[in-house]
């Protein structure tokens, strides 16, 4: 691993978090999946060699519980959903060069392995601990197969995650009244004796670790608290029978969390295997036995960062490979401003989106351009209209149809003229935004190289009227070959977001290569003769939107009367109502809402404040003035990014002093992530919030 510029002489490996094999995809699932896609092929466009891993995780309770239920084998009950998964995937775009699943032989070995180098290097130990045990049923209880009060922050949770509340990893005996899910009855905890992984003892290494890893700010500064209160020894092994054994015993099977990231070794050996290590080689990835390792790249969802950047990172030090070199953790999707729910049927379902006859490219767009990565992403019909008809219909599509239609009319393609130096210098200046957006991991900034120069191209066109000189002209010619250049590079930098579009222009442009292995210089590949094109997008009806929406309502109107009982999320990826604080019934009235005074603010400067975990002061300059104001925000933003940031800030708030320095206002921001509240528009510092 390194950390130098892209690209690096070391091969690159992208994966992000394996589904659980036990229900359907939803869009939920696919924003990470399809932002990693974009990883991926952005990585190659800049000429580094990388592969893209992943593979169905068919371990752990949710699916033995799932199993149970319906009288058959876990494997049984997993197998079609990880075949479904297999031939989803590729339907939205998604190209994996290996996509295993956790059971298979050769995760199975690559784990005991693992797990053996870690006994080797002395990091396990066996401790008694109190398990969860049904007394009805005569058996333990791991896992989900348990409920009950966090001990933290005292929400619901489940037996090995708080997920409806402070979001921690919870230990074998942690889970306050414990509740047996098999029978409903009140559980009781015994003595067992378990196996555990020394993590407290790599807590100045992951304490180092979260200081150079890249990615997303929320999955450096998020894990930092946990370091910081102490971090617990973690528990590696479950009385199930269903996981891979640990080595030696026979009564007890791995945690699921320590054989799923190992599943992102064992997929890239297998993508090595099939293509010859000449190629590919993965233990030059993954740093065998000391080795320094490639760049690794890891896209997850924000609910398992904790094992991404605290287990999965000591696991690989302890046992002497190379850590990840970036973490990049994905918000959550909601539908219409709700939470994710599966059971009230509240979400838009990978097939279900195909069936509307939708093309795949459009929705990787949506999902990839629409906020930043750690940023919640909402999804409506109307704003994937929006979206659709105006970046998409409106700018790429218009351009390119209208650029390449009158070249076919006029030249019989690309006609015979130099490009001029303004349009390769545009051109060069979205080469230079793409790869500095993909050297920060950010997916939408790279998408908007590509449609900012394709609105360049529609103002030049529109600037220059073609059509108003002389037909076959060397002026004519002129201004047409730029146009086509423009669109040639518009497809290479739109090719990891939108691929099949993007392959669809370069063929039309008569462009004998592959837009897919083509780098970034291939912006310059000259079009070839070509006839009268098709249009690229669909422009989506205002009727359609409507139909959509009716649609959706009554599907969740049908799921709540079958089932108006608490969702029973199984998948670690969604959002459930519950996460959402209910609305305050006292109303204020407008008077006391106009004695408010919200301003537009930007950030100035900002630096930690001595001796506090959490707070940032910051200058802040709200027009009329620059105000200093001291912020929750150093545990869930990078401090450094924060300046040149547009905040709301409340302007007339009574001061305060937080560990000795004043506050004089208050920066706005929702949840506990405090994603930072702003503007959309070019709103200028000083300007009222009405």
């Amino acid at each position: 691993m390194s950390h130098e510029e892209f690209p690096t002489d070391r091969p690159a490996v992208v994966t992000c978090g394996l589904p659980y094999a036990n229900g359907d995809l939803h869009i939920g699932h696919l924003r990470g999946y399809t932002a990693a896609d974009a990883v991926n092929r952005s990585l190659k466009k800049l000429g580094q060699q990388s592969a893209y891993v992943c593979g169905s995780d068919m371990h752990g309770t949710p699916i033995a519980v799932g199993a149970a239920q319906r009288g058959i084998s876990p494997e049984e009950f997993a197998m079609p959903f990880h075949e479904k998964y297999e031939e989803t995937f590729p339907e939205f775009n998604v190209e994996f060069d290996n996509y295993g699943r956790t059971n298979d032989a050769t995760n199975t070995e690559i784990t005991r392995e693992f797990v053996e180098k870690l006994e080797d290097a002395g990091y396990v130990y066996e401790d008694e601990i109190l398990v969860a045990w049904d007394p009805e049923e005569g058996q333990p209880l791991p896992d989900r197969y348990v409920e009950g009060t966090c001990p933290y922050c005292g929400e619901q949770a489940r037996g090995d995650e708080c997920d409806e509340g402070c979001g921690r990893h919870l230990e074998p005996g942690e889970i306050e009244d414990p509740v047996s899910t098999l029978t409903g009855n009140p559980a009781e905890y015994r003595e067992r004796e378990h196996k555990y992984f020394a993590v407290s003892e790599l807590a100045d290494y992951l304490s180092e670790f979260l200081d150079r890893v890249e990615g997303t700010s929320n999955a450096r500064n998020q894990p930092r608290e946990w370091i910081e209160e102490g971090l617990q020894d973690w528990c590696i092994t479950r009385d199930m029978d269903w996981g891979i054994d640990y080595p030696g015993e026979e009564e007890l099977v791995l945690y699921v969390w320590v054989d799923a990231p190992i599943e992102y070794v064992s997929s890239t050996k297998q993508y090595s295997e099939r293509v010859g290590a000449d190629e590919y080689d993965w233990e030059a990835v993954w740093g065998r036995d000391g080795g320094d390792g490639g760049e690794i790249v890891h896209v997850i969802g924000r609910d398992i960062i904790q094992h991404h950047t605290i287990f999965w990172p000591a696991m690989l030090h302890a046992t002497g490979h190379a850590e990840p070199r970036a973490v990049c953790a994905t918000g959550f999707v909601t539908i219409d401003g709700k939470g994710l729910s599966t059971s009230r049927n509240r979400a838009i379902w990978a097939e279900e989106y195909l069936d509307e006859g939708f093309h795949p490219d459009l929705l990787r767009y949506y999902l990839t351009t629409m906020g930043g990565f750690q940023q919640d992403l909402d999804f409506t019909w109307e704003r994937f209209q929006e979206r659709v008809n105006g970046e998409l219909v409106g700018t790429v599509g218009n351009f390119v149809y209208r650029s390449m239609l009158f070249a076919a009319r006029n030249f019989d393609g690309t006609p015979d003229a130099e490009v001029s130096d303004e349009v390769r210098e545009r051109i060069d200046d979205a080469v230079e935004q793409f790869e500095r957006a993909v050297t920060e991991y950010d997916v939408r900034n790279a998408g908007d190289a590509a449609v900012e120069l394709a609105q360049f191209g529609n103002e030049y066109i529109q600037q220059h009227e073609p059509w108003q000189l002389e037909d076959g002209s060397a002026e004519q010619a002129a201004v047409i070959r730029d146009c086509l250049q423009v669109a040639t590079a518009v497809a290479v930098l739109l090719e990891p977001i939108c691929p099949e579009k993007a392959e669809t222009v370069w063929a039309q442009l008569g462009i004998d290569a592959d837009v897919h292995a083509a780098e970034t210089e291939a912006v310059h590949t000259e079009p070839g003769a070509f006839d009268e094109p098709d249009e690229l997008f669909e422009k989506i009806e205002d009727d359609r939107v409507d139909e959509l929406d009716a649609a959706l309502e009554e599907k969740i109107a049908e799921a709540t009367t079958d089932d108006d009982e608490t969702d029973d999320e199984t998948e670690d990826t969604d959002m459930d109502e519950s996460d959402l604080e209910p609305l305050i019934d006292e109303r204020i009235d407008f008077d006391t809402f106009e004695s408010l005074d919200i301003r537009v603010g930007r950030i100035e400067s900002a630096e930690g404040v001595e001796g506090a975990d959490k707070l940032v002061r910051l200058e802040v300059d709200i027009g009329v003035e620059t105000r200093q104001i001291v912020a929750g925000l150093k545990q869930l933003h990078d401090v450094d990014d924060l300046v040149g940031e547009k905040v709301i800030v409340l302007a007339n708030l009574e001061k305060a002093e937080l560990f000795g320095v004043e506050s004089n206002g208050m920066v706005l921001a929702a949840g506990d992530q405090a994603d930072l509240l702003t503007t959309k528009e070019g709103a200028e510092p000083g300007t009222k919030v009405l």
